[in-house]
């Protein structure tokens, strides 16, 4: 294999791990790669339609949304601009980070590998876009199931204190953790894994984290995931091919046994027959119409991003539930054109990275072995401090045909840095701005932590300092300034907002995913009991 061949095939291992584009060199912003534009044939048929509600969007906010409408009632259409990624035993449904394929990128977003723009694929509507910034990139999802699709899993429960200090307390804790962070724990599932498990071969890293953890005289824990562990056990007896056991499960699961939304909150909602789900619907502007209503514009498009048919849709209740960076750019893009006047100010602003930072963990003394399992057993919280609060967990490297003596360790925790989104007329988009060194005190913190886990003898590559970067956006509709706690648009009948965006900037020293969901199902019980039936 030759030395390129192999830096990219690591650099792709890596980016698909959670580590974005570990060993890639710093990026220009100028070699980025252009978006490929939407192929419109010359005739696009358009159609028109109308619907009791509009879900934007198949992740946690979307799929709570759409479950708890349904039981109530509620027609819903749930707009997905990516495809189903149907798992089962032995499946070939995702890609493989050692192999990469046309299924990793969403329609040529590509990342820049040791600064050369790649986009070797053929164009598809596949699982990550890297959506780029001025002075931090997202990494999002596509697919029905959104970011639970290629998370990595942790379901974490924020402490009180941190809740309090970072997110509104008139959200009420105590409700919260005895009502929705246990609603959701139930409907995914949340288990950790078996000691039996643990135990074997290929989970050593998991084993030299925790040692090491407990050496540096910090606290370590079982963290309680979406999976249903039997399906790795099965793996360890050969029933099935390796998937967790080996780590091939950054980008998806193909074995099944991952209770990611699609599997759970999206299947339940279809149960109710009241779930229409449309997938690679590509949602291009939303507005206000003139009757009051919202109206939303959107392309039917083939996996290659042809577009096959427009479609603008009318609806009462418009959910926002896109992701951060979609959400967001949707509102901004309507409020500047003049499609929803009077936006709140707050439109935008308040966006943080949850504190994101990955590192590759390389001991030249032992050996972490390949391949490794996963997708992750242990973590370390350091939650005392509200103010700098943070987690410390081991996730594998998978299977990248060969053994560097790495594997990865990943941190993020309650930092102040914001930053926050501006229109730029010229590409009709609005675009992050990112302040340099906007997390480094808590990037000082995580590091300490890091360094003093990893133990003489170790590198610690930060890869986020390479290419700054986050998995976990938040903020830019924020509940407070943009939204009310349901997520209601400040001003805006039938508007609202149930996704990442709505938190402030943090998740309270957790990966954000079971907070928003919890979020969205305490909104969702407030807008069944006042919105529905009057609003919608």
């Amino acid at each position: 294999m030759s030395e390129i061949s192999r830096r990219s095939l690591l650099a792709g291992a890596a980016a698909a791990a959670g580590l974005a584009v570990a060993g890639t060199a710093p990026r220009a912003r100028a070699a980025t790669p252009a978006r490929a534009p939407a192929r419109v044939p010359a005739r696009v048929p358009v159609t028109r339609s109308e619907e009791r509600a509009v879900i934007i969007g198949s992740g946690f906010g979307g799929g709570v949304a759409a479950l708890r409408f349904a039981q109530a009632g509620v027609q819903c259409l749930v707009l997905e601009r990516g495809v189903w990624w149907p798992t089962g035993p032995d499946a070939e449904t995702f890609p493989h980070a050692a192999s990469p394929d046309k299924r990793m990128f969403w329609l040529g977003s590509t990342p820049t590998i040791f600064g050369i723009p790649a986009d070797p694929f053929e164009h598809y509507t596949g699982l990550l876009e890297q959506v780029p910034g001025n002075g931090m990139d997202m990494i999002v999802a596509a697919g029905v199931g959104g970011g639970s699709l290629v998370y990595q899993g942790m379901t974490l429960q924020p402490s009180e204190s941190v809740f309090n200090a970072n997110l509104p307390e008139r959200l009420d804790y105590a409700r919260m953790a005895s009502v929705y962070y246990p609603r959701v724990a139930r409907m995914l599932q949340i288990e950790t894994a078996p000691d039996e498990l643990i135990d074997s071969s290929t989970y050593k890293p998991a084993r030299v984290f925790a040692a090491n953890v407990r050496k540096a005289g910090y606290d370590v824990t079982k963290i309680p995931m979406p999976i249903d562990w039997t399906y790795a056990l099965r793996e360890l007896k050969g029933e099935m091919k390796p998937s967790y056991t080996n780590g091939d499960c950054a980008l998806g699961v193909n074995n099944g046994g991952k209770h990611s939304v699609d599997v759970t909150y999206i299947a339940s909602a279809q149960a109710t027959g009241r779930v229409t789900v449309a997938t690679q619907h590509n949602v291009t502007d939303v507005a206000l119409a003139a009757d009051g209503r919202w109206q939303v514009s959107v392309d039917r498009i083939a996996t290659d991003g042809t577009v096959l048919e427009k479609k603008i849709i009318t609806t009462k209740a418009l959910v926002m539930a896109a992701g951060t960076a979609g959400t967001t750019k949707l509102l901004m893009r309507a409020a500047a054109k003049g499609q929803i006047p009077d936006m709140p100010d707050g439109l935008g602003a308040g966006w943080g990275s949850n504190g994101d930072r990955i590192y590759l963990w390389t001991d030249l003394a032992d050996d972490f072995g390949a391949p490794q399992g996963g997708p992750v057993v242990y973590g370390s919280f350091e939650w005392d401090d509200p103010a700098l609060a943070n987690t410390i967990i081991q996730a594998s490297l998978p299977p990248i045909g060969g053994d560097i003596r790495s594997t990865m360790m990943v941190g993020y925790g309650v930092s102040k840095g914001r930053g926050r989104f501006v229109y730029d007329s010229a590409k009709d988009d609005a675009v992050l701005q990112w302040p340099k060194g906007a997390d480094d005190t808590l990037y000082k913190r995580i590091n300490e932590r890091a360094t003093k886990i990893a133990g003489q003898g170790s590198v610690l590559t930060d890869t986020t300092a390479v290419y700054p970067s986050t998995w976990h956006p938040l903020g830019g509709a924020s509940m407070g300034t943009v939204c009310d706690l349901a997520g209601r648009v400040q001003g805006h009948r039938g508007l609202y907002v149930l996704d990442g965006a709505l938190l402030p900037g943090t998740a309270a020293a957790c990966n954000p995913s079971m907070t928003i969901a919890a979020v969205a199902e305490r909104a969702a019980d407030q807008l069944v009991a006042e919105d529905v039936g009057t609003v919608f």
